[in-house]
């Protein structure tokens, strides 16, 4: 009734008459609805009708440091504190200022004062809390946060506050301790059993996370995030039929999300069942076209079925979504050279180099392919640049014999044969079936017999 004769008021320019409560409560609305200069046309008429009023001089001073006015704000409150020192308001509102102004420690300070004189501990607790916070200080921030639990079991801020402090400092096992206390204290908080069983899994306890979970659910059947969590645990357990069945539960009883069929479709895919898999990968892009990891898992899907045009399609949907992880260029380049698309192949693959991606079997793939489509020049180039970076490598010092013999460079290739072997002799046999033909040459079996006889 207040709000409708003030709203009335300012429509017909009449002055109404209302209470410093009734002002009060309609700036609180305003404040809350974030109507910034409609609380502040209401604080003016307020003041102008109870200029004494303290908390309307506060909200003023409020508005102030929203609007960042903290010069104002601070010298309304300097005036407010000569008359009510022990307003604890007075105080919060100079330690909101300091906290805006990154002085956190003397932020500190005002609110230790506004603790002496207030009786909504909690409140001032939970501001103390939040300061510490800000200064990376989570010892005393989880101090503060649990004086407000202890004052109110449900205040569930203040549980994740607490929790998130322990993780901060990577103290999971007190961060166990913790909740169990708390469970003993309200043991039907669905919540706490959740945030245990998160805690179980960082410490990779998957037995007591599932429990916890399982208490979770079984606290409220409709606990979304208790069947996530306790699906994924069981993914950690290799119980995937049991996964699957939690994940599909998520489903039941919320709008699906690309997470959960991308999960459910690596369940089918971790038991073998790859069709199913698919299905639900292609229900978890139509969920979220920009979801690349969900086009990779179609795309790998695809590769292990050795259908290799559609993971090709596929791996096109993943670099149109991010062109600049090389991984996915490696992918690419992987499935163009099983269908021998080797040109394409050269350039994922340099793409990756070009990505910083370089890894030694990038060039070797590179190299390889270089040879095998005939370009010996390019090859040899790309065989150079690897070993700026692998100096004593085998790999590379038998790919340098292969490719000078094949260029008729034959005494450096020798050398690099010999290098080869002595780095790494069983790795011949491999190298084989790359150069089959050089192998067969007698200096090269003589080199081969001579090394045998040598480490026999």
């Amino acid at each position: 009734m207040a709000l409708s004769k003030f709203e009335s008021m300012l429509k017909t320019n009449k002055v109404y008459f209302f209470d410093s409560s009734e002002f009060e409560e309609i700036v609180h609305h305003y404040l809350d609805n974030g109507r910034l200069s409609l609380a502040k046309k209401a604080v003016e008429l307020g003041l102008e009708q109870h200029p004494s009023s303290v908390l309307l001089k506060l909200l003023k001073a409020e508005l102030y440091v929203f609007e960042e006015n903290f010069a104002l704000a601070e010298k309304l409150l300097n005036d407010l504190e000569a008359l009510e020192p022990t307003n604890e308001e007075i105080h919060i509102q100079r330690a909101s200022i300091l906290s805006k102004k990154d002085m956190h420690k003397e932020a500190i300070a005002s609110l230790t004062i506004a603790l002496e004189f207030t009786n909504d501990i909690g409140d001032v607790c939970s501001l103390l809390a939040m300061e510490y916070l800000y200064m990376d200080d989570f010892e005393n921030s989880r101090l503060n946060f649990s004086k407000c639990l202890a004052l109110d079991c449900e205040d569930y801020s203040s549980l994740y506050n607490i929790i998130y402090c322990y993780d901060m400092e990577e103290l999971h096992s007190e961060a166990v301790s913790f909740l169990l206390s708390y469970i003993d204290i309200n043991p039907y908080s669905e919540i706490a059993w959740h945030q245990l069983g998160r805690q179980y899994i960082v410490l990779q306890d998957y037995e007591n996370a599932l429990k916890a979970f399982d208490y979770a659910v079984v606290i409220d059947e409709s606990f979304i995030g208790g069947y996530l969590e306790k699906a994924k645990t069981l993914e950690h357990l290799k119980r995937f039929e049991e996964a699957i069945e939690n994940y599909l539960i998520t489903l039941e009883l919320d709008d699906p999300t690309a997470f959960v069929y991308l999960s459910i479709g690596n369940c089918y895919r971790s038991i073998g069942e790859k069709k199913k898999s698919i299905t639900y990968y292609k229900n978890a892009v139509n969920e979220d076209p920009l979801l690349d990891k969900g086009w990779i898992a179609l795309t790998d899907t695809y590769f292990e079925l050795e259908e290799y045009s559609k993971a090709l399609y596929y791996m096109k949907k993943v670099l149109s979504i991010d062109e600049f992880n090389p991984f996915y260029w490696r992918k690419f380049g992987e499935i163009n050279v099983k269908l021998s698309f080797f040109e394409e192949a050269i350039i994922a693959f340099k793409r990756c180099l070009s990505l910083d991606d370089k890894a030694l079997e990038i060039w070797l793939a590179l190299v390889d392919i270089q040879y095998y489509i005939g370009s010996y020049t390019e090859s040899l180039k790309s065989l150079v640049e690897a070993k700026n970076y692998y100096k004593e490598t085998a790999e590379i010092e038998y790919r340098f014999f292969g490719l000078l013999m094949e260029t008729h460079k034959k005494d450096e290739a020798m050398l690099h044969l010999k290098n080869a072997l002595a780095m790494d002799f069983e790795f011949h046999k491999v190298m084989k079936e790359l150069y089959p033909g050089f192998f067969k040459l007698d200096e090269v079996i003589q080199l081969l017999a001579a090394h045998t006889s040598a480490k026999d």
